[in-house]
């Protein structure tokens, strides 16, 4: 298993990190090809614990806050662990989600173009997915949209939530 372990603007001692990553391990019962990343940030006295996990390239991520560093990680690796057995139990039940594999490539931009400044560019590959398979990789992503390339149009589609409730999904001429 390969675990990354990171810490901004927090020192973690030594016996708090390999209790992180202990309690990260176990994902392995869900899947034992599971990689992932567990990073540490202070911001405002408040401590925020972020566990990623990737199975066979689909992300998932679990995000708590709190200002007790065990207790963030701790219920920020609940989040995540429920996520873990809901793919699971999407890919038993169904057996037809794909794996697919993200990389990112992330580089700042410092572009400046009619006063709207772009700060950060994500570079990712699109594979091709139902528009169901989407917004189901966006609800683990944690995001509020998801582009990805419509498996039966061959065109670039984005599903998002909407604040009535449900999905929508954008589809180009």
């Amino acid at each position: 298993m390969d675990i990354r372990f990171m810490a901004k603007n927090v020192e973690v001692p030594v016996d708090l990190k390999d209790y992180m990553i202990k309690k990260f391990s176990r994902m392995e019962k869900f899947f034992p090809q599971i990689s992932g990343q567990i990073l540490i940030k202070m911001v405002r006295d408040t401590y925020i614990a972020e566990v990623t996990a990737n199975v066979k390239g689909v992300i998932m991520r679990g995000e708590e806050r709190d200002l007790d560093l065990r207790k963030a990680f701790d219920l920020g690796l609940k989040n995540l662990e429920r996520r873990i057995r809901r793919h699971k139990e999407f890919l038993v039940d169904r057996a037809h989600l794909k794996s697919h594999d993200f990389t990112f490539e992330e580089t700042p931009v410092v572009e400046e173009t009619s006063g709207v400044k772009i700060v950060k560019e994500k570079r990712f590959d699109l594979y091709p997915m139902s528009p169901e398979e989407a917004a189901m990789q966006m609800d683990l992503l944690e995001h509020s949209f998801y582009m990805f390339l419509n498996g039966e149009t061959g065109k670039v589609n984005v599903v998002y939530k909407r604040e009535a409730g449900g999905y929508g999904l954008l589809i180009p001429n």
